[in-house]
């Protein structure tokens, strides 16, 4: 008999690789998807995602809404809902294939959007906190409907199932992006489904995940203070909104933001030999206390026009990157990097804590 969920642990299990074209090339997504295939057991089957930038050139100016659907009730219900705000320039089915290892399958839309510039006069709200409070909305008050993807010219594709049947799934082959960002799930303190599967993404953050994090509860509690809403039965989905914080709303650069997450020991920052960098770790630590995550992770950011690799700082989950030419690769293990590019060179293991941030040439994208 299989084992079951909740029976088998495996300490470093999740799997995550991304890569992107420091020159703004788009390519598809056959490769991050045959990445993700010597790093199958790491998975077990109950979630896979994906992740592209640039995918959508020509609706680059609207808002592209991914949902789930349960039935078609909840999507009439969302849709009559969403017009109350904007204007749904294009509403479609989102292309998928059959395959028989992904089933229980919702009904899976996507919505270009343009918010009503009466809706934020009239409310004094910026177009960006308008998508947020609508994403909060339907994934917190509206049954069988759940939003997994809202920036403009990127998109998260993810199900239950082994990440690269997901990929599969969706026809990622036939889509070009800059950047791609990928996971393969092992939950184990968490039910799979297929809202929760990774990524977990707001507006055009994107978040992949391996680990575990201990310090979930401090960190919601803190975003609830602002409006943020974790519904999604996965701790993960509570980074993507620290990031949207810290980074959009509190505009604190990416390295801010990193020394946020994965704050150096007290001890570390005391004998820290630079006293302008003492003043700004102290800062953040101060400010920030309870944006802090603890416990394993190693987690790769994605935003339009970059990625960033951040893990612990004690470095309890494997990651690595490399590069090649114009691309940049992370993953949990060299052998993704491998399948992508055979031939990827400096290839390193950052330390912990350490945030490797990489950016799209301006204008590439």
């Amino acid at each position: 008999m299989s084992k079951k969920e909740g029976q088998i642990r495996i300490p470093s299990g999740c799997a995550i690789a991304a890569v992107i074209s420091r020159e703004g090339r788009r390519m598809s997504g056959e490769k991050i998807v045959e990445a993700m295939k010597p790093m199958h057991a790491r998975s077990n089957g109950l979630g896979g995602g994906f992740a592209a930038y640039g995918i959508y050139p020509q609706y680059r100016d609207f808002y592209a809404f991914h949902l789930f659907f349960d039935n078609r009730d909840a999507r009439k219900d969302c849709e009559r809902y969403l017009k109350e705000n904007f204007e749904i320039v294009q509403a479609e089915v989102i292309p998928t294939r059959n395959l028989p290892q992904i089933t229980n399958v919702p009904m899976i839309w996507r919505y270009f959007l343009s918010p009503f510039a009466s809706v934020l006069v009239r409310e004094n709200i910026r177009e960006e906190d308008l998508v947020s409070r609508t994403v909060m909305t339907i994934n917190e008050g509206m049954d069988g409907a759940y939003v997994f993807s809202s920036g403009k010219n990127m998109g998260a594709f993810k199900a239950v199932g082994y990440p690269e049947d997901v990929g599969a799934f969706y026809k990622l082959e036939e889509y070009q992006g800059y950047s791609w960002t990928a996971h393969g799930r092992y939950p184990t303190n968490t039910p799979g489904w297929w809202g929760g599967a990774h990524p977990f993404t707001l507006l055009d953050y994107s978040i992949v995940h391996n680990g575990e994090i201990s310090s979930y509860d401090a960190n919601r509690r803190f975003l609830e203070m602002f409006g943020y809403r974790c519904s999604l039965q996965t701790d993960t989905e509570v980074i993507a909104y620290m990031m949207d914080y810290l980074l959009r709303v509190q505009k604190l650069s990416l390295e801010d933001a990193a020394a946020v997450a994965a704050a150096p020991f007290w001890s570390t920052i005391e004998n820290n030999p630079d006293p302008k960098e003492r003043q700004r770790l102290t800062y953040l630590r101060t400010v920030f206390p309870s944006l802090l995550i603890t416990g394993p992770f190693s987690i790769v950011l994605g935003f339009n026009g970059g990625l960033m690799a951040l893990n612990d700082r004690l470095k309890l989950r494997s990651m690595v990157t490399g590069e090649k030419d114009d691309l940049v690769f992370i993953a949990s293990e060299e052998a993704a990097i491998r399948v992508m590019e055979p031939e990827a060179e400096n290839i390193h293991a950052p330390a912990g804590g350490q945030a490797v941030i990489v950016k799209v040439k301006e204008g590439a994208y």
